[in-house]
């Protein structure tokens, strides 16, 4: 699950005909000069500024500002930009049409094991959360839409009526086209307010997309906001533009501080050696999977920048029985950086643990044997080994 933040959100919403405010995102109190220049709406309208980011309790923090002009806006700006919050440093504003309206209601859309929920309610804003009782629902398999007449129904349902049940009712049937074709996995509209001219706008929203169909899209330019409180890292995004082009996956995120630095084979086997290193008083540096059978220069890729982390001792390549994935393939890419990483000097001092099974282990398990002969301190192991017996060897010679 990805998010994205809210103007490329917004975005998505008018692709699929949604209406939203006019809105800007920029980095600079001068971008949003130069943009007023070409745009009359930001000379014209009153606006609101927030910080661009993946934050919650905005408001709370002083990060949104209300009823500006133009020059009140630029000055929110340069106060926002640059500001930090934790480990979090504010780099863009988005600068937004404010929409004079008076009843706020929510519309929404979530994925579910057998396929999704749409959700209405009459009321929105911060009086959703204490009136959840009064948000309705009706229910999507996987494969097929609402209906008109279904989704007027859950507009009656949730309190609406006379024309606003054929409004809404269109609103969340656009909400869903966007979420069924923009692999989404949550999109949240509130609030969704009615403007003057008696049209149903999106305030705000909450866009969570599936990352791994990012290959699908491309138009999706946009970059996902971390998860974990803080921009990402360099590394980080140069694995996710190659993991968004490839089939398979191949992930990354860094953990400062950290000197064993894991390249696992698989989603689960990730996290279980992630939680050995753990469980036996290790420092993790990094996260990071490969899976799917990705080519050969994609798991080169990642694990370049896994060489890279700063104060490693270890290096754990760890997976259990493959059922199509090639061990050989794979193991080329990651001999290749390894060749790499050792010519530059990054792995001088670090022990390489491999254990792996699968599709021609033998030829891979045997090309990284081989690399002993090249000088590196490697151990290798085949299926016969338990997983977390390369952890438990590491660790126990640091």
């Amino acid at each position: 699950m990805a998010k994205v933040l809210e103007g490329p959100g917004m975005g998505l919403l008018r692709k699929w005909g949604l209406q939203t405010p006019n809105y800007a995102v920029v980095g600079s109190s001068e971008e949003l000069e130069q943009l007023a220049q070409a745009n009359e709406w930001l000379n014209k309208s009153s606006l609101v500024v927030k910080a661009h980011e993946a934050l919650g309790s905005r408001f709370k923090l002083g990060l949104v500002k209300v009823g500006l002009d133009l020059n009140g806006a630029k000055a929110a700006a340069k106060e926002m930009l640059g500001r930090t919050v934790g480990t979090l440093t504010i780099r863009e504003v988005i600068v937004s049409e404010a929409v004079d309206h008076g009843e706020e209601y929510y519309v929404a859309v979530k994925s579910t094991r057998d396929g999704a929920d749409v959700m209405v309610a009459n009321c929105g804003g911060v009086e959703v959360e204490s009136n959840w009782d009064r948000v309705k629902r009706c229910s999507v398999v996987v494969g097929d839409a609402p209906s008109d007449a279904a989704l007027e129904a859950l507009a009656k349902e949730a309190g609406f009526s006379g024309d606003l049940i054929a409004k809404v009712a269109d609103f969340a049937r656009k909400l869903f086209l966007c979420f069924d074709n923009e692999d989404g996995q949550y999109l949240e509209i509130n609030p969704v307010v009615l403007n003057a001219a008696g049209e149903l706008v999106a305030l705000d929203a909450v866009t969570l997309l599936d990352g791994d169909a990012k290959f699908r899209h491309p138009d999706w330019t946009f970059p996902f906001a971390a998860e974990f409180g803080r921009a990402y890292t360099e590394n980080e995004e140069e694995v996710m533009a190659v993991d968004s082009k490839v089939k398979g996956s191949v992930k990354l995120i860094e953990i400062p501080g950290g000197d064993t630095a894991m390249l696992p084979a698989g989603g689960g086997a990730s996290v279980y050696y992630s939680d050995a290193v753990v469980a036996r008083g290790g420092k993790l540096a990094n996260y990071a999977e490969y899976s799917g059978d990705p080519p050969d220069w994609a798991v080169e890729v990642l694990t370049d920048k896994v060489c890279s982390l700063p104060g490693i001792k270890n290096i754990i390549v760890g997976g259990a029985i493959a059922n199509f994935t090639d061990v050989k393939k794979t193991f080329g890419g990651i001999i290749n950086a390894f060749r790499k990483a050792k010519a530059e000097g990054k792995l001088d001092g670090v022990r390489i643990w491999v254990r792996r099974g699968g599709p021609n282990e033998k030829q891979g398990l045997a090309a990284m044997n081989a690399l002993k002969e090249e000088g590196f301190e490697i151990e290798v192991f085949d299926r016969r080994t338990p997983l977390t017996d390369i952890v438990d060897m590491a660790l126990a010679k640091k």
